[in-house]
């Protein structure tokens, strides 16, 4: 308990801290808001028939992940940066209760700013949509809660993954490579792989399959929990590797 305690005083003194936590929540929103109003006029031309305003409202969750997993980096690469990680594993030699601790407190600053996040980018985009005359998501369908459920989900585990890329690289900007390539890179070159493989990287890989878990229309592929699911092996798996690295690399 006085080393997660400690591990959260550590987080909140940095100013970073919740310059990320703010930036991912206005970001968010304000993509998303563009990726609205960028398509309206099409959309009053001929509403297409996949049309999902719930999944629409999360577009700017591709660029908000992004700062959430920095986020994420941060609470370890800025130890290993000012070199405080030689006090924090002097002071608890047991590796993998610190990141444990760390874990916890990752999980605890992302889940409240993943709330808000999706909170204020679905209703700001109901909002745009509403006023523009498009159909709207309703807030009180089971779909669009588990929607709103799986998109906070999802932007938890990239603050996630965002730890444990920051361990395995010991830099937050080595972990921000990782993730951009991850969450962005590979998802764009993915339709261009050949045949089988190239269907392979569209439904299982991670982060793709994890978007897929906020949509309320069937995209054919991976239910939305089994996409979601996907994204957290991949994260389970992903931590685990920054565990076994902790443990064997010297600080």
């Amino acid at each position: 308990m006085n080393l997660l305690a400690s591990e959260w005083i550590k987080a909140r003194s940095v100013r970073g801290t919740w310059l990320l936590a703010a930036s991912t929540v206005v970001v968010t929103v304000v993509v998303s808001l563009i990726g609205v109003s960028g398509l309206l006029a099409d959309w009053r031309a001929a509403l297409p028939s996949d049309f999902d305003p719930t999944a629409i409202a999360f577009k700017g969750v591709l660029v908000g992940q992004l700062l959430l997993a920095t986020l994420g980096a941060q609470l370890i690469t800025g130890e290993y940066a000012s070199g405080q990680i030689t006090t924090s594993l002097t002071v608890a030699p047991r590796r993998a209760a610190l990141l444990v601790s760390k874990l916890a407190v990752a999980v605890l600053l992302a889940l409240v700013t993943a709330v808000v996040t999706v909170a204020a980018s679905f209703g700001a985009s109901q909002a745009a949509l509403g006023a523009a005359g498009l159909p709207t998501a309703d807030p009180t369908d089971p779909a669009t809660v588990r929607a709103l459920a799986c998109a906070t989900a999802y932007l938890v585990l990239t603050a996630v993954l965002g730890l444990a890329f920051g361990t395995l690289t010991r830099s937050s900007s080595g972990a921000l490579a990782i993730v951009v390539a991850v969450a962005l890179l590979v998802p764009a070159l993915a339709p261009g792989l050949p045949g089988a493989l190239g269907d392979l990287a569209a439904t299982y890989w991670p982060t793709t399959a994890g978007q897929s878990s906020y949509a309320t229309v069937a995209s054919g592929r991976l239910p939305a929990l089994t996409g979601l699911a996907v994204m957290a092996v991949f994260t389970l798996w992903t931590t685990l590797a920054a565990h076994a690295s902790l443990r064997v690399r010297d600080a």
